[in-house]
């Protein structure tokens, strides 16, 4: 489906409808468990089938979340159109004038112009759809499977790999954030989970809580981890800080905005 304006941008309505499109194929394979059901007879082309198609799609929406709403872009679009002339040598006038005459010329000062004139414009609803908007322009898809397994509250074991200290203490961390809920979100690379999660905290749409008891054998699992076990291969004496992960309180409400099955 092209969803090409005749003015080669994009719409919100573009936009909302792919990450609907996106988001389905993600919240469905992690809800459903889909790694689970890679023994069945023919699920290996089906596995195939939908990669090939969420990629297409959230680079599609990647792309279109570039345009929307972006304030550096419009800045450099509108150098680029003040710098070219017609055909009897007069400057071509900028489709978008953020800032007088200096834009050209330095379009960072012309998207922080921009920037604050959304902060004079926008309403508080608005304001959230814009915040939104720029947090899922930066995730991958594999950030996105795992938001979509933690989107139901659930928390997954999580662990720390540091170097145990002479007297008992914690010395350096060489792995931050291994956890099982990659391999159940089904991430194209689960070696990348660690840095995934990391992002996502970063984000503010994960927290990092105590350890769970109840969950030790999920624990254990971890722990058997090809990254866990590298990583404890690096020191002398290792140690294990145990701790859970789970979506924050923003993550769930970004989940809410965002969450395909509720458009």
């Amino acid at each position: 489906m092209d969803y090409q304006r005749p003015n080669g941008r994009a719409t919100a309505e573009d936009v909302a409808n792919l990450a609907r499109r996106a988001g389905k194929l993600a919240g469905w394979a992690a809800r459903t468990g889909f790694e689970l059901t890679r023994k069945l007879p023919g699920i290996d082309t089906a596995e195939r089938g939908l990669r090939q198609v969420e990629r297409g799609l959230l680079s599609e929406l990647r792309r279109r979340l570039d345009e929307v709403d972006d304030p550096y872009h419009a800045a450099l679009a509108a150098a680029s159109a003040m710098n070219r002339s017609d055909s009897t040598g007069r400057v071509v006038e900028a489709s978008v004038m953020l800032v007088p005459s200096r834009a050209h010329t330095e379009p960072l000062r012309a998207a922080m112009a921009e920037l604050l004139n959304h902060s004079i414009s926008f309403g508080r609803d608005r304001a959230r759809e814009y915040l939104y908007a720029i947090i899922l322009r930066q995730l991958t898809p594999d950030e996105a499977r795992i938001l979509a397994a933690l989107s139901d509250g659930s928390p997954f074991p999580a662990v720390d790999v540091a170097e145990r200290t002479g007297i008992g203490g914690t010395g350096r961390t060489v792995l931050r954030n291994a956890s099982t809920v990659g391999k159940a979100a089904g991430v194209a690379l689960p070696d990348q989970v660690p840095a995934y999660l990391t992002r996502l905290i970063g984000l503010g749409l994960v927290d990092l809580d105590e350890e769970v008891p109840a969950l030790e054998t999920q624990y254990e699992i971890l722990l058997t981890d090809e990254t866990v076990r590298a990583a404890e291969e690096q020191v002398k004496r290792c140690k294990v800080i145990r701790r859970t992960v789970h979506i924050s309180r923003f993550g769930a409400q970004f989940w809410h905005a965002c969450d395909p099955s509720l458009g």
